[in-house]
């Protein structure tokens, strides 16, 4: 069997529910040493180092004249993709940029009535790095990741936005990430992958500056690299495999919920498809549709692999387990197959993107409805939250203190100042005020 379901309340579904809520993990050390030798190496040998690895893993032949995407490169490739690819394409940018347009922050100011002025200036990054994975040696090209890294961007007022993308073995990139690219403005983009892309963006070549943030999804070696690079750049978030979590009750369509975690499960081996439900017959017909629908898969033995070892149908007694549960795992994304989804909603604290009835599988969220695909995963939506606007910005504080102002307020901050055992910060305030 793919999956044998199991109650919560036995031994076995607790140590599922345990492994469960302890899932966030690191690169192995492996690939943490790994990965902290190509940082070095590209900090210190710039673009020839950044060449010898995409030779060494991509394109034999790639020279630095080609490692920057050229205008006849963007030509060619608009001039390749069909009417109908063009036509999804729009009504997808359409709709991200509605919904990241209600995400802008306003800088904004409060004068106190002494005169003192304090407030927040919010402003974009000058520059930020998006990174889009190969996908199959370029023969599945990540459009989505195009769209939902660049458009928050642009929104946000990024005047430097750069695309890195590895080529194929040829040192071509497929067609639809440029058209995608270039819809949405971005016409800077570069030729190189994993961990030695995230260095090239975070310390800069000789031909790629560096930039400030740096999002994309990636492999564990270029999710290792940003983690290693933050504090140097921003980064979205250290983002495991792809999750999801399904709550269904009796009313549940088998058929649905089989091909949504399928949907998870064709990502990669590790990703994690799960369903709690309160209903004991609908796990074993969903168990029956996995085997069904898994057939005509083009990525089936992925997705075989990843629902026999870590895909999980847990029965629980009722909705209020069950919704309990999903707070303590944190999925990506949360999908309620439920009689009344929106009656739960204000129960649910911690997703990464909830997916509210019968008729909304996750991968609507993945390309068109518009929300932001990068999300938490690993737990980390219990304090994390998608990609967005925001995370292309930095908020700085604004002072003005009036003479009055600084009158009142002189005796407290010396106070204050004296208890730190900082007489200097005590006198910057005296000696303007006369006041000790």
């Amino acid at each position: 069997m793919i999956i044998t379901p199991v109650s919560t309340a036995s031994p076995q579904g607790q140590e599922i529910l345990t492994r469960l809520n302890d899932r966030f993990q690191l690169a192995d050390p492996a690939c943490q040493q790994s990965v902290t030798g190509i940082i070095a190496d590209i900090r210190q040998g710039g673009d020839e180092a950044l060449l010898k690895y995409i030779r060494k893993f991509d394109a034999p032949e790639m020279s630095l004249s080609q490692l920057r995407v050229s205008d006849e490169e963007m030509h060619e490739a608009m001039a390749s993709v069909d009417e109908a690819f063009l036509d999804t394409l729009e009504i997808a940018i359409e709709r991200i940029y509605t919904f990241h347009e209600r995400e802008k922050e306003q800088s904004w100011m409060v004068t106190r009535e002494d005169g003192a002025i304090t407030g927040r200036i919010v402003q974009p990054v000058d520059s930020a790095g998006l990174y889009v994975p190969g996908g199959q040696g370029g023969k599945t090209p990540l459009v989505s990741s195009v769209l939902m890294n660049g458009i928050p961007a642009a929104i946000a007022g990024v005047e430097r936005r750069v695309m890195m993308t590895p080529p194929d073995e040829n040192g071509k990139v497929n067609p639809a990430l440029l058209v995608a690219a270039q819809e949405i403005g971005i016409t800077e983009i570069y030729k190189a992958g994993s961990a030695w892309a995230i260095a090239a963006l975070a310390c800069g070549t000789e031909t790629i500056p560096r930039v400030d943030v740096i999002v994309g999804p990636g492999n564990q070696y270029v999710t290792e690299a940003k983690r290693q690079v933050s504090g140097r750049v921003r980064i979205d978030m250290i983002a495991g495999p792809s999750e999801v979590l399904i709550i269904a009750d009796e009313t549940g369509e088998p058929s649905y919920i089989a091909a949504d975690m399928l949907a998870q499960a064709e990502h990669d081996p590790q990703a994690l498809a799960l369903c709690i439900t309160t209903s004991e017959e609908l796990a074993g017909q969903i168990v029956v549709e996995l085997k069904a629908q898994l057939a005509s898969l083009s990525r089936a033995e992925i997705a075989r692999k990843s629902l026999s070892e870590r895909g999980v149908i847990l029965v629980a007694r009722d909705l209020e387990e069950a919704i309990l549960l999903a707070n303590q795992i944190a999925a990506e994304h949360l999908e309620l197959m439920v009689r009344e989804p929106f009656l739960w909603l204000t129960r649910i604290r911690h997703a990464g993107a909830i997916f509210l009835g019968h008729h909304t599988p996750e991968s609507a969220g993945d390309y068109l409805a518009g929300p932001n695909h990068v999300l938490p995963t690993m737990g980390t939506a219990r304090f994390s939250s998608a990609l967005g606007v925001e995370t292309f910005l930095k908020k700085s504080s604004l002072i003005a203190y009036s003479q009055e102002a600084l009158q009142a307020d002189s005796e407290h901050i010396q106070l204050l100042a004296r208890l730190e055992g900082l007489t200097a910060h005590a006198n910057s305030v005296a000696i303007r005020t006369g006041k000790k």
